[in-house]
């Protein structure tokens, strides 16, 4: 089974040390370290964390260099975020919130995960993202809190009733 690339946004990191996303947030970054996902890290997450405490900045330094690999935002990424906030998905002031969109989109992410409920993982705002993706000439972004992405079972565990 592949591995699924999988781009955190920073909310997911600080999820770790909030009490409502603890468990799924940690799970999330354990599956990491078992090589279940690939993490998509961009500089945009990285400036982040450098503001963040270092508890929270000690969750992406404590995971294995070679699962975790680096989105650099390019004039391309720019360029998607640019036509985000045209659109009106977000307005300048969330900026960031567009741009780790845009560098999940470019990066080919199977998904970006977040726990932004007003500007990322928001039915409208999946749906206006994804409008501009297919409008610019890429794919569909799948939108995902840690919860929809952490292995949960299988199945052929239970019971045929």
């Amino acid at each position: 089974m592949r591995a699924s690339r999988v781009y955190v946004d920073t909310s997911v990191f600080g999820g770790c040390l909030d009490e409502e996303f603890a468990t799924d947030s940690q799970r999330l970054f354990e599956e990491v370290r078992q090589g279940l996902h690939l993490l998509l890290v961009s500089d945009v997450v990285i400036r982040e964390l450098q503001a963040a405490p270092q508890a929270v900045q000690s969750i992406l330094l404590g995971l294995p260099r070679h699962f975790v690999l680096p989105v650099v935002v390019t004039a391309e990424i720019q360029a998607l975020c640019d036509e985000y906030l045209r659109a009106g998905v977000v307005g300048r002031r969330w900026i960031d919130d567009a741009t780790h969109v845009a560098a999940a989109t470019v990066a080919r992410a199977d998904a970006i995960v977040s726990w932004n409920f007003q500007h990322i993982v928001h039915l409208d705002k999946m749906k206006a993202y994804n409008v501009v993706n297919l409008i610019q000439g890429y794919g569909f972004l799948t939108i995902l809190t840690p919860k929809e992405v952490i292995e949960h079972g299988t199945d052929a565990d239970e019971e045929d009733i």
